[in-house]
């Protein structure tokens, strides 16, 4: 309403108001009734004016689509008989069209303008009318220039003429979308984020394609994403390195640091990434690029560690399958180990031997790469499908090996030492500090993937709740494991006392044949039912000279110390309890599907692996999709990686390799883990939004609350910015204490011995692990230096706005066709 108009219908309120005796008071209430009544009116207006605009745009393209159909048919049965015109002119100008000119076109254009002048005063969409009639009357001036155009350039302008006023149609509809407020524009991404995506999939244009190419694609259900989690989280390095940590640092006294470490900092950190990628909707590079400029280096840091990971992790997978492939004979071959050389010419004396790839490693190597992309080849659609089928499997397996270790002969005895408890352990640094890099390294922090993975779920999931599932998942796993490992390694003791005892009783046979020992030392005959009770009850019971006479000739054969000998090493364990496969009735079936297990828990953390540096990969490059036409084919990025990998591989396929990868798992990589989740948490803990102490929760806190409807949990907000930055640095400073007093060392084979011996790692391997680590954190000061030296905010850069990733609201819309969804195959 213009402004004088308005005033004079105030000043005549006001008159009819005094003349009805009304005080201020009550005029001031009518005054905002009808002030409230007029805004209400207004915003019908605008309502109706968008209504009416979509409805006419519509009409108009079908219309426009109708003669362009019948002017082309026409065309076909009209022999041009002139040139056209002057060139450089605009097509409707050498045409000489009019909008007259289109048969019934005129009436439509009509009466679309005077419906829509009616509400030229409530928006901006009266100015394309305006241009739109001032064209018309440009055209009819030159309305006789049309009476010398030939039947077929008349049918050509009609088409033109039609194309013309969809685009004016559209550029209508366009400007009067844009007339909303800020603060509706704000309402309306935030409904949008807390919707499903509709379950009918629309057809895109071949405008549209450009924008729905590159949009993210989703989960299809919840299921599958947290079996994803789950899946990457069951590492076997880390199932096996909780077990020797039990052993070595207290049994259950360990098992209540790890918990208390686990809810205090492993589930807030698990959150964090969970909601950041949730929220933000974009891969570990660029995630943290928004939270925080000064901090995006870490994306960069965490995917080159993420890298690294995958290649030695995937060797794993390579020797479970050369095993596997043994398997399928019997006797095992493991079960008598050569006593001369090394047969099987995989592990060389020393770090410094090198050697050539070892061929049949290398074809292992390449169906492990093989099953990985076939599982992956369809992306996030075959990727959680797969997941459905092999995460449960192990669960399957691990529980009959656990049914079957409690049947076997010393499961108890591994029971008793699974649940001792040392209370001196719990006042341990060390064990604190051990128990929380297993917390980190368990649930796969720091490295990239689980950002990776949750960007592809719907924001308004409460992640929350995820990462308590996947955590607690994760636990139940590593119980189930270390259970049935106690049992089985309870009866591989064993035997191995039980074989002592006999070769003893053997040995002291021939002794006394041979006339060296008295009669008295002849052992009993029977030692079938329990040789080792039986021969150490025969012992105690001789005579104490004899019996130090015996003692000269014999090995002591306890069962207690033949326990603890898997505490010498990972690796002595871990061979421990493939020869204990050998023991078990039914040897074969059992060693298949052991190294059966191996193998899909190494393949299911190899893809959320793949998955933390595919989609990294496709997000910072999907830009040269669009010009470059090799790059439009979805297989081409998983191609390149996957075989660029390979080719890596073949480094540790090498005789010496297996010592690269202990100097990477068990001294490298804890340090840049570490370094990365601490940035993390200060990003969005404290430079998000930069929340002094009085002002918490955290912004982001409040920005998820948003999308939720419900605040997140107090206690969230304490634990990120006070209690795990002090964990955090403290396990930095007492890991690098550790690690700088602590000799590097190596167990290495010796051929001429046919025994493990330790050595110490040469200096110029320590230089290439230092090298390495700089590498990987160099992006980090890089982008701080950058940002100072550009004079860049250290906070995110939405200050007092709730971030709303712009390649996230077209997810929100309809979903793609078919055609458009396979270009989005990660």
């Amino acid at each position: 309403m213009p402004r004088g108009r308005r005033e004079r219908l105030r000043r005549r309120r006001a008159l009819s108001e005094s003349r009805a005796g009304l005080t201020r008071p009550e005029r001031a209430c009518s005054r905002n009734r009808e002030l409230e009544l007029y805004e209400n009116q207004k915003c019908f207006l605008l309502f109706l004016s968008r209504f009416l605009a979509h409805s006419i745009v519509e009409h108009l393209k079908s219309q426009q689509k109708v003669r362009v159909a019948e002017a082309q048919r026409t065309e076909r049965s009209v022999t041009p008989d002139m040139s056209s015109t002057q060139e450089g002119e605009h097509p409707l100008e050498r045409a000489g069209a009019a909008p007259e000119s289109l048969p019934g076109m005129e009436t439509e254009a009509q009466a679309s303008k005077s419906s829509l002048t009616n509400l030229s005063t409530e928006i901006e969409f009266s100015e394309n009318l305006h241009e739109i009639k001032s064209w018309e009357d440009k055209s009819t001036a030159n309305w006789h220039q049309m009476l010398r155009v030939s039947e077929s350039q008349a049918f050509k302008a009609r088409v033109l003429k039609a194309q013309a006023w969809e685009i004016q149609a559209s550029e209508a509809h366009r400007r009067a979308s844009q007339t909303r407020h800020t603060s509706v524009l704000e309402m309306d991404a935030t409904q949008a984020l807390k919707q499903k995506p509709l379950p009918e999939k629309v057809q895109a244009t071949e405008k549209e394609k450009c924008e729905i190419l590159f949009t993210r694609p989703c989960w299809s259900n919840k299921i599958e994403y947290i079996l994803t989690q789950v899946g990457y989280s069951m590492k076997i390095s880390s199932l096996w390195h909780f077990f020797i940590l039990w052993l070595h640092n207290g049994g259950c006294s360990f098992l209540i640091i790890y918990i208390l470490m686990l809810f205090l900092v492993g589930v807030p950190l698990l959150f964090l990434e969970m909601a950041a990628g949730q929220r933000i909707r974009q891969s570990s590079i660029g995630v943290w690029k928004v939270i925080s400029a000064w901090i995006g280096g870490v994306g960069y840091t965490s995917f080159m560690v993420c890298f690294i990971t995958g290649l030695y992790l995937n060797v794993i997978n390579v020797w479970t399958l050369f095993y596997l492939s043994q398997s399928f004979q019997f006797p095992v071959p493991w079960e008598k180990c050569p006593l001369l050389e090394n047969s099987s010419d995989f592990a060389s004396d020393r770090i410094e031997d090198g050697g050539s790839p070892v061929f049949s490693l290398n074809l292992f190597l390449l169906v492990s790469w093989c099953l990985i992309g076939a599982f992956m080849i369809n992306g996030l659609k075959s990727t959680g499908k797969i997941m459905l089928v092999l995460v449960p499997a192990p669960y399957f397996i691990i529980l009959c090996f656990l049914f079957r270790s409690l049947l076997l002969e010393g499961a108890a005895f591994g029971f008793q030492h699974l649940m001792l408890v040392k209370i001196s352990a719990m006042y341990n640094m060390n064990v604190w500090c051990q128990a929380g890099n297993q917390v980190l390294f368990a649930l796969g922090l720091g490295l990239g993937p689980v950002v990776s993975l949750s960007s592809h779920m719907y924001p308004s999931t409460n992640c929350l709740s995820d990462a308590l599932i996947v955590a607690l998942v994760n636990l139940f796993t590593m119980l189930l494991v270390t259970s049935f490992s106690f049992c089985v390694l309870g009866f591989w003791a064993t035997v191995i006392t039980h074989r002592c005892s006999e070769k003893n009783a053997e040995t002291l046979v021939k002794l006394v044949a041979m006339g060296k020992l008295p009669l008295e030392a002849q052992p009993p005959p029977n030692l079938t039912a329990n040789p080792t009770s039986v021969f150490n009850s025969w012992l105690n019971s001789l005579p104490q000279p004899i019996k130090h006479m015996v003692f000269g000739y014999v090995t002591e054969c306890n069962l207690e110390k033949q326990f603890l000998k898997v505490k010498e090493g990972p690796s002595f364990a871990f061979v421990a309890f493939i020869e204990t496969m050998s023991f078990i009735p039914g040897s074969v079936f059992w060693s298949i599907l052991f190294f059966l297990l191996l193998l899909i828990l190494g393949l299911i953390s190899m893809i959320g692996i793949m998955q933390g540096i595919l989609i990294p990969f496709q997000n910072t490059f999907s830009s040269f999709r669009k010009s470059t036409k090799l790059l439009t084919d979805p297989m081409f990025p998983p191609v390149v990686v996957f075989g660029f990998m390979f080719l890596c591989d073949l480094f540790f396929t090498r005789p010496s390799g297996i010592y690269y990868i202990r100097l990477l798992s068990e001294y490298w990589i804890v340090l840049p883990i570490i370094i990365t989740i601490i940035l993390e948490n200060m990003a969005v803990g404290w430079a998000y939004g930069a929340r002094s102490l009085v002002s918490l929760p955290p912004r982001f806190l409040e920005d998820l609350a948003i999308v939720w409807g419900s605040p997140a949990s107090a206690i969230i907000r304490w634990l990120w910015c006070f209690l795990c930055p002090i964990v955090l640095v403290a396990l930095f400073v007492i890991t690098l204490i550790h690690l700088s007093l602590k000799s590097i060392t190596y167990v290495a084979w010796d051929s001429s011995s046919s025994k493990e011996v330790l050595r110490q790692y040469p200096s110029w391997a320590l230089l290439v692990m230092i090298a390495l680590f700089l590498i990987v954190i160099l992006p980090i000061p890089t982008y701080f230096v950058y940002c100072l030296a550009h004079r860049i905010s250290f906070t995110s850069t939405s200050q007092g706005k709730p971030i709303i990733s712009f390649k996230s609201l077209p997810l929100i819309q309809p979903k793609p066709s078919k055609e458009v969804h396979k270009e989005e195959t990660l």
